[in-house]
């Protein structure tokens, strides 16, 4: 049985605080609010037009100007037999034409077909955006139990493998801004929550190579991550394998890091990029 994300939670009923701010003096306020709702959309996958001004704290009126704004250029859509709006198609050719500008995607997919085999679990492709990761490709297992993560799903950087393989490639200093700012957030009781162990975790992972996320994010799944890296050497994107648990046994847990590990220092050197120490 595939084992997905679980959707982000709706934010419950109340007041929220407007997300629609006045716009700085050198942008447009209404391409502002454009932007705002489009994103919430993403993330919301499906939602009902009071849900969504709920969550962004907005009239629904302001809100539904806005989505059929959105709707007359197909960002979004509108399913009538539900009453819910989601993401539409120019945005999924607006986002395709950023992963298509450049190879990572295409010299990535060759790459983790490779390491599906030779490790027989789910490879997955990820970026980071803020203090997510963003999946962007993935090839599944033939195995009937695996996990799945659909293109464009996020999840946090500090219980993610992928994630944590990105953070050890950055400098300490600028991570520990980002935990400011986002925190260390329990998923599970396998979660790192305390900056003591979770930096001293990143330390492990970036003298050997790659991470390993054992049910941080979701009891019963574990992840094994390497950092792939640009020309300059910042970490641009991370490759793992991801699967239930009781296939991450501990003597098959080195081998499989080495091989996630090899899969990002391949996907770096197709792409141009070099690794550097931090």
């Amino acid at each position: 049985m595939d084992q997905t994300p679980e959707k982000p939670a709706k934010r419950k009923r109340g007041r929220p605080k407007s997300q629609f701010n006045e716009a700085p003096a050198e942008t447009l306020q209404s391409v502002e609010r454009a932007l705002i709702v489009l994103k919430a959309v993403a993330q919301l996958e499906r939602t009902t037009l009071s849900d969504l001004s709920l969550s962004l704290g907005v009239p629904t009126a302001t809100a539904h100007r806005v989505l059929n704004t959105l709707q007359k250029h197909d960002f979004v859509a509108f399913d009538e037999d539900t009453q819910d709006w989601m993401i539409g198609l120019e945005a999924y050719r607006t986002g395709t034409a950023f992963l298509n500008q450049s190879n990572l995607t295409q010299i990535g997919h060759k790459v983790m077909r490779s390491l599906m085999k030779s490790t027989e679990e789910t490879a997955n492709l990820a970026v980071h955006d803020q203090f997510e990761v963003v999946f962007i490709g993935q090839v599944e297992t033939h195995n009937p139990i695996r996990a799945f993560f659909p293109p464009g799903s996020r999840s946090s950087m500090h219980a993610s493998g992928a994630g944590k393989a990105i953070l050890s490639a950055l400098p300490e200093d600028q991570v520990r801004k980002m935990v400011e700012r986002a925190g260390l957030e329990r998923f599970t009781e396998h979660t790192l929550t305390e900056p003591g162990p979770f930096f001293d975790e990143l330390g492990v992972i970036h003298d050997r190579g790659w991470s390993f996320d054992r049910e941080e994010r979701y009891l019963g799944m574990s992840c094994i991550g390497s950092a792939i890296f640009d020309r300059n050497g910042h970490p641009i994107a991370a490759v793992s394998i991801s699967g239930p648990s009781t296939r991450f046994s501990d003597d098959k847990v080195a081998e499989f890091g080495d091989a996630v590990a090899q899969a990002a220092s391949e996907i770096t050197r197709q792409t141009g990029g070099r690794a550097l120490s931090v």
